[in-house]
Formats: structure tokens, sequence, C-alpha cells
């Protein structure tokens, strides 16, 4: 196995509650998109000099200008739960809490289209199609929606609503949307073809993630477990526990990184697993919270259901690096020694 990055060398705070999204920008991946339960979405560019003890010990508490932070986002009325950008950098879009997608222009820092008509929270928001003409969101109210971005009527061109429960999370790959639900399953809508393939976990499914080539998904669920399924025939390829690795109760989310070789996730208890994609070995363990710990238990920033879950995590596209998202408030930048 290849050197894998375990050493904290930024850490992204100022946000006011629980992070529950971070993703990587595409080319070179030198900015990082957070989006936070205090309804704020936050564009920083990271200073990667490794963090001392000094620097670990700062105080969560809201920083007026955060170091690093570019660019703050603010026209959420509610938490804010999903994020993606554009491969061109210029757009990202975003959902939430308040039951709406908002497409946004990252310089002017405005939204360009915002879409109503989901009855529940949107856990889940993806770009689609040729030239990212679509949106496709997912929600509490069990439905896939799609949203044409050209387009000036504000009404959803397709919505799925087989689930039974809950869409978690969503997932876009050539003319396939793939959802999993809070009802066990995965679904598969091959758009162009006009049909559904069905794969069971049989337990509540938090997140998705796709190899690059696109034959398998990365499936976590509410079972402590991380599984790899085959996309052909809905196989178990491999499944990647460990007695510590702690998803009972809260949305957490997993990730491909390092060429489809490694699986990472994070935990209800704080912490970050890293597994051998072959194997299914444990390579690392990490303690997010490590970075602001105190004697004592602080309170919970507000909006945050639990202030050590680690609710998401990212990895670099371009170099050996990753992000984790924590109820602290802040993120972690992972990279090489």
């Amino acid at each position: 196995m290849t050197s894998f990055p375990t050493r904290p060398v930024a850490k992204l705070s100022g946000h006011n509650g629980a992070v529950h999204a971070v993703t990587y920008s595409h080319g070179t991946s030198q900015y990082v998109l957070t989006g936070c339960a205090d309804r704020t979405i936050r564009l920083f560019k990271p200073d990667r000099a490794p963090l001392t003890a000094d620097t670990r010990s700062t105080s969560s508490r809201p920083i007026a200008n955060p170091p690093g932070l570019l660019q703050k986002y603010s026209a959420h009325g509610y938490e804010v739960l999903s994020l993606d950008i554009s491969t061109s950098n210029e757009r990202f879009v975003s959902s939430g809490g308040d039951k709406t997608v908002f497409l946004w222009d990252v310089t002017t820092a405005q939204t360009i289209r915002r879409w109503t008509g989901h009855a529940g929270r949107i856990n889940a928001v993806a770009f689609g199609g040729d030239e990212e003409s679509i949106v496709v969101s997912g929600s509490y109210d069990g439905k896939v929606k799609i949203w044409d971005t050209k387009s000036k009527d504000y009404k959803p061109i397709m919505t799925f609503d087989e689930a039974k429960d809950s869409i978690s999370d969503i997932y876009v790959f050539d003319a396939e949307i793939v959802s999993g639900s809070v009802d066990g399953r995965v679904r598969s809508y091959d758009v162009r073809m006009g049909k559904c393939y069905v794969d069971v976990i049989g337990y509540a499914v938090t997140s998705l993630d796709i190899t690059k080539k696109g034959t398998e998904v990365l499936v976590s669920s509410l079972d402590s477990t991380v599984r790899l399924m085959d996309r052909e025939n809905g196989q178990l390829l491999k499944a990647y526990r460990h007695e510590g690795f702690v998803n009972t109760e809260l949305r957490v989310r997993s990730a491909l990184g390092m060429n489809d070789s490694v699986v990472i996730s994070g935990s209800d208890d704080g912490m970050v697993y890293a597994w051998d994609l072959l194997d299914g070995n444990v390579l690392h363990k990490f303690k997010h919270a490590e970075m602001n710990e105190v004697k004592g238990k602080k309170p919970a920033p507000s909006g945050s259901a639990r202030r050590d879950v680690v609710s998401a995590v990212a990895f670099c596209k371009s170099r050996k690096e990753w992000a984790s998202a924590g109820g602290d408030g802040n993120v972690i930048v992972w990279g090489m020694d």
C-alpha cells in the first residue's frame, strides 16, 4: 500500500454549528467548499502549513475572518446538507432544510436559480447531464427530482417516487441517477432506457460513491458497515467494518480516494477510518476532534445533533490529501508529512 496522508495540515474554522458537507473544487483542487448547520456556505483556500500544538488548541468559537476564508454564501434559511461544484468551478449547487435547491454563482455569491417542489428537507444534490444541464435532488419526502439549469421553468422536468422512505444520497454517473434511501435500497435509474434497478442493502443507506470505472458503488448504511457492490449484478464485493467503527444513528458519508484504492468514512463518535479497498483491512484511524480537545465537554454548537460526529469526508483528486468535517464546526485537511 502506498503512503497515506495522515498529518493535519490545515484547519478550516468559522462555522457556528455542525459541518454537514465538504467538497473540493475541480482541476487543481485548491479550494474547499463547506456547508453547515449555521445556514451558511463557505469557500476556503487552505493554508497548508502543518498544524502545531498551539494551532490545534484554538477555540472553536466563530472567528471574524478565519484563515483561508475567501467567500461566504448566505441565502439558506435552514441548515445546509449537501453541495456539488460544477466542473468549471464557476457554479455550485446546494440544498438543505428549507426544501429548496439553490444554484449559485461562485464569484458574485448570488443565487442564479432557486427550485422548490420537495415536501421535505433535501438531503442530497448533484450536477448531471451534458455540460451540467441538469441538477438532481433527493429529499426526505422520498422523491428524486431533476431540474433544468438552462430553462427558466422552475418546475422539475422529471420525478422518481419509488422509494418508500427518505432519500439520503444521490450520485449521477453518465445517464444514470443512483439514489440511496432509508428504506435500505439503492436504486439506479437509467434515464435513457427508462428503467429502474434495485439493490437491497437491508439497512438504512446514508451515502453513496461510485468508482471511476462506474462498475462498483460504495454504500454506507446504519449497521456500522460500508459495502462495495457490483453495479451490474448487485453482488457484495467487500464489506468494510471494524470493532470500533460506529454508525448506527446519524448520516455520515464515506468516499473513495487515491485512485479508488482507499475507502474512508466518518463515524457517529468522532473517528475517521481508512480501509484498503481490496483486502478490507483498516489502514489508519483518526480522531477528528482531537484538534480542539480541552478538559471537560464543550456545549454543542447551535444546530448540531451531536458534536462528536464526523458527518462528511472528501478526497482531493489532484494530490494525496483529504478533509474531514465534524459536529465541532471545523474541517480538518489531512496531508503528507
